[in-house]
């Protein structure tokens, strides 16, 4: 079936906040961004990765568990309500509890009406110092019971979103694979920050190479990337290290992968811009790398290692 074009102007808006142990104190927050942004005519408002809490995942502690919830359930709900409020298309993150001993991060896509569009399970999950998320995350299913491949993209009433989360970002098949099934916009809420003990010059070319992956998937598949991220420093509440600095740099840039918005390293920002939907159609047409895919050719990109 051929997929119509879409097309007139989209206002988005990517939220960078700071975060709070406590769970009603970061979603005040969340909301008072959301609200701002509304009334600034986003049509569509994308929230950071885990943005209810602290990043937890520094240290192991099972405890933490009682901070996730179902889906519905009260964070959904919450932010269910904005969206229908505002009339907006809102992605929120939930650290979701999906029965007894499988916790997912989630992505929960609310359409304007406060109605569910749609959940992207995260499907890469770390296990780095700092970021021990194979301990809380169980993957993403590779597909669902309906056959559909966990990734996925989720139609809105403003399109159709492929929304990813955080590592996904490194992971050209995840965005590749999102832009086949008709992506219109790749979405990466994020929490990614630095070892406050690194050298500047470490950090500079971690957040260089964090901007430049998802800058190369927009290239690569002529599609806008709106990636918000997190600030401030959050401690360890093991005190094993000096915890995570919150990088920020939040960003939206279009399908040639051009800076459309980018925020700085530690202020909450609201993040706006305003797209055409059929500029993506018009790149593909003077660029037309998936015309020229060797579809044929990519067979052992389904081995773990061509030895």
């Amino acid at each position: 079936m051929s997929q119509s074009i879409p097309s007139g102007d989209l206002t988005i808006a990517a939220i960078q906040q700071h975060c709070s142990a406590d769970k009603d104190t970061s979603l005040a927050t969340s909301e008072r961004l959301v609200r701002q942004a509304a009334k600034d005519g986003a049509q569509l408002v994308i929230l950071q990765e885990l943005h209810a809490t602290l990043y937890f995942c520094q240290t192991e502690d099972t405890s933490v568990f009682e901070l996730a919830e179902p889906i519905p359930g009260p964070t959904s709900d919450r932010l269910s309500a904005l969206a229908a409020e505002l009339g907006i298309v809102l992605v929120g993150s939930i650290f979701e509890r999906r029965m007894n001993g499988v916790y997912h991060n989630t992505a929960v896509v609310i359409e304007r009406d406060g109605g569910i569009a749609g959940l992207y399970r995260k499907m890469h999950i770390p296990d780095d110092p700092g970021f021990y998320e194979k301990f809380y995350f169980t993957p993403g299913d590779a597909s669902f019971n309906d056959g559909r491949s966990g990734f996925t993209p989720i139609d809105t009433s403003v399109g159709r979103l492929g929304v990813l989360v955080c590592w996904d970002q490194w992971y050209p098949e995840a965005a590749r694979l999102m832009a086949l099934a008709g992506a219109e916009l790749l979405i990466y809420p994020t929490a990614i920050g630095w070892d406050v003990t690194d050298d500047p010059e470490e950090q500079a070319r971690q957040l260089e190479a964090w901007v430049t992956v998802q800058r190369g998937h927009a290239v690569a598949n002529n599609l806008p990337v709106i990636a918000p991220n997190r600030v401030g420093t959050e401690p360890d509440p093991s005190a094993q290290s000096d915890g995570i600095r919150f990088w920020g740099n939040s960003f939206i840039c279009g399908p040639q992968g051009e800076f459309l918005a980018r925020a700085d390293d530690h202020s909450e920002t609201i993040l706006s811009t305003t797209i055409n939907r059929s500029r993506s159609e018009s790149i593909r047409r003077i660029w037309p790398y998936f015309r020229d895919r060797r579809i044929d050719a990519y067979g052992d990109i389904l081995k773990r290692v061509r030895d």
